[in-house]
């Protein structure tokens, strides 16, 4: 009898994917660490949907039917990464979080960034 174990997803062996889980996995971190006195919760529930929405994007993609449908979905995980940055310039202009903490998440979302950038481009190249 087989389980859910032994099924492969094809996203798994995605490097992007596996990066963008573990950035989606530090933001979720800064999230709960937030340091204002007031509760904004909107902002931080809207901070961890577009944070996770991003490796779930790139998964949703991958199982589509299409390379066209594929792309689609990397637009979206894209346009995630972005929004999860705007809000995390106005956490910082709010001072909830710390510069240097800002600046590594600033830099890594960059490398992501750039990876999805070109990982679009080699699907798109592979329609």
């Amino acid at each position: 009898m087989s389980g859910i174990d032994d099924i492969e997803f094809g996203y798994e062996k995605l490097l992007i994917w596996q990066r963008s889980l573990e950035w989606a996995d530090r933001i979720l971190t800064i999230a709960e660490n937030v340091g204002t006195k007031r509760n904004h919760y909107r902002l931080i529930e809207q901070m961890e949907s577009s944070c996770t929405s991003v490796p779930m994007n790139i998964a949703e993609g991958k199982g589509r039917f299409s390379k066209k449908e594929f792309v689609h979905f990397l637009y979206i995980a894209r346009g995630s990464l972005y929004e999860t940055m705007t809000l995390l310039e106005i956490f910082i202009k709010r001072h909830w979080l710390s510069q240097e903490e800002f600046f590594a998440v600033k830099n890594e979302t960059r490398e992501i960034a750039k990876m999805l950038n070109g990982f679009i481009n080699s699907v798109k190249r592979n329609q």
